[in-house]
């Protein structure tokens, strides 16, 4: 049957927002960490590649809020710029994922036949990697850069959302609403982008939400392991490799940035099980 109307499922986002306040504090987190990142300039107190060696592995203090790097830069100010990378690589990737995957996953669920086989195959093999070793392999063949890192991510995460387009548009393809529409002699075209897809379209937003914190933490492993984006671009994920060296003297280097991921990932993980009791009307209670 074809999706509620607009204002029903905003009314029933609202509902589930306001019973889950949980989901709130995961909202709040995740405006004040966009805030921070597209305000970086404003808010960093410091150049966050400005190197002095005076200042080389400064613990906090007043001067310097979350201490110094071995190159004496800001730790701070590096954070708030590597915020806006990390989540440019994390947002971009599921982006060209979800685009990519989802299109796949209602053409394979509509097409069928063949075509529907080789898609899923596919998928099942890309499956049965784990997403960081397949992420790994696909960054040390691309190189190290940000157009690659994103491109390699977004490959790790495009089969997720080929089985989630898929399932439903199948069912959704024997709906009397597209039968309708066959009859009154639309393209597969149309169906599929006007009838199939706004009505599987929060499906896919929920993963979206869920995925763009293993994007995230995808970016943060390959960054560590030297295939994110080069130095002295600030990331996460580089800070964290950067500081591992001096962890045990220097401590502040490691633990801001990966507490800056673990809240990321958590508010993304909290509003992506709220958007999810929203949309499923078995979470919200209903028959």
């Amino acid at each position: 049957m074809p999706a509620p109307p607009p204002a029903r499922k905003q009314s029933a986002l609202l509902a589930t927002l306001n019973r889950n306040r949980l989901s709130w504090v995961g909202i709040g987190m995740l405006a004040v960490i966009f805030a921070v990142a597209i305000f970086a300039p404003l808010l960093s107190p410091h150049d966050p590649l400005q190197q002095n060696i005076l200042h080389r592995l400064e613990p906090p203090s007043a001067e310097f809020w979350l201490g110094t790097d071995s190159y004496g830069r800001d730790v701070l100010s590096r954070l708030f710029h590597g915020a806006r990378i990390s989540l440019t690589i994390g947002f971009l990737a599921v982006l060209v994922a979800m685009i990519v995957g989802s299109t796949l996953g209602v053409l394979a669920g509509y097409i069928g036949g063949i075509f529907d086989q080789v898609v899923m195959g596919i998928v099942d093999v890309m499956l049965s990697f784990p997403t960081l070793l397949l992420g790994l392999m696909v960054a040390a063949m691309l190189g190290a850069s940000l157009e690659n890192l994103i491109i390699a991510i977004a490959i790790t995460e495009t089969a997720p959302f080929v089985r989630v387009a898929r399932a439903p548009t199948i069912a959704m393809k024997r709906q009397d609403f597209v039968e309708a529409g066959r009859a009154l002699g639309f393209s597969p075209g149309r169906i599929m982008g006007v009838h199939i897809l706004p009505n599987i379209l929060s499906d896919i937003v929920v993963v979206a939400s869920l995925w763009m914190a293993s994007a995230i933490r995808t970016e943060a492993s390959l960054s560590f392991i030297g295939l994110g984006v080069s130095p002295p671009t600030p990331t996460w994920g580089g800070m964290i490799r950067e500081g591992f060296e001096n962890i045990l003297s220097a401590w502040w280097l490691v633990v801001f940035p990966s507490l800056a991921i673990l809240l990321t990932v958590l508010a993304l993980n909290i509003l992506g099980d709220a958007l999810r009791d929203a949309i499923d009307p078995k979470l919200r209670g209903e028959e």
